[in-house]
């Protein structure tokens, strides 16, 4: 079954353009220009990646990718023509997945596609294969417990004090990473690549912006983190 994709962009061409070369490349694909409709296909034909471009008529992409994130998980690559790093930090803030600015090379933006679907796939089928191995083994999945923090692949869960963590999608894919590898240094390079699954055009504050902000709800100082620690000049240590 083939993959859906959902644009939302109100430059009719470029919507076309996008649509014409997604398709090309086996996706199914709904197109809409503006952020009222967004929001109902998101929920009825939902797919498995939301291409959302910030300046819409009616809601604009910052506020319904706030909005989608309140129940859904799907990724959001948001397409900008602004190019400020305020307007990236805002789009990552909200819940935004990945970021481009206009103009990109279709190129680049095909490869960006593959690499957040690729993700996907490879998160739902670790969580299947902790499943099945839990059920074969008659045993409770896998949850790792540092202290008073625990971290349930299997539900996309993290606790403190056993309560719940608000975590965005990538929030949580990254403090697990760093949890499946404690005790190691990783670079910002390896973490890009691992997490966000990009081997190319990475930014490396793009993992400095989400270490904060997992530092904010983790650590009990954030100004001084005793969980995740900055290995100067190397990258991250996860300390549990």
């Amino acid at each position: 079954m083939a993959e859906k994709i959902l644009v939302v962009d109100d430059e009719i061409a470029l919507q076309e353009t996008l649509a014409y070369n997604l398709r090309r490349e086996g996706y199914e694909v709904l197109t809409t220009g503006d952020g009222k409709t967004a929001l109902e296909l998101a929920h009825t034909f939902k797919p498995n990646l939301i291409l959302l471009d910030v300046m819409l008529p009616g809601i604009d992409g910052f506020e319904l990718c706030r909005i989608l994130r309140q129940d859904m998980k799907t990724p959001v690559l948001m397409l900008t023509a602004r190019d400020d790093e305020i307007d990236r930090v805002v789009g990552l803030e909200v819940g935004a997945d990945d970021y481009m600015t206009k103009p990109f090379s279709m190129r680049e933006l095909m490869a960006r596609v593959k690499a957040m679907l690729r993700r996907v796939r490879m998160i739902r089928e670790e969580v299947t294969s902790q499943v099945q191995a839990s059920s074969e083994s008659e045993t409770l999945p896998l949850v790792f417990t540092f202290g008073n923090l625990s971290i349930d692949p299997s539900r996309r869960e993290a606790r403190l004090n056993g309560q719940v963590i608000a975590l965005k999608p990538k929030e949580f894919e990254l403090l697990l990473f760093l949890a499946q590898h404690r005790g190691q240094v990783l670079s910002r390079e390896h973490i890009l690549q691992q997490v966000w699954d990009w081997d190319y055009y990475g930014d490396s504050r793009t993992v400095d912006v989400h270490i904060r902000w997992l530092r904010e709800k983790i650590e009990e100082d954030p100004s001084r983190p005793v969980r995740i620690i900055t290995v100067r000049g190397a990258g991250y240590r996860f300390e549990g």
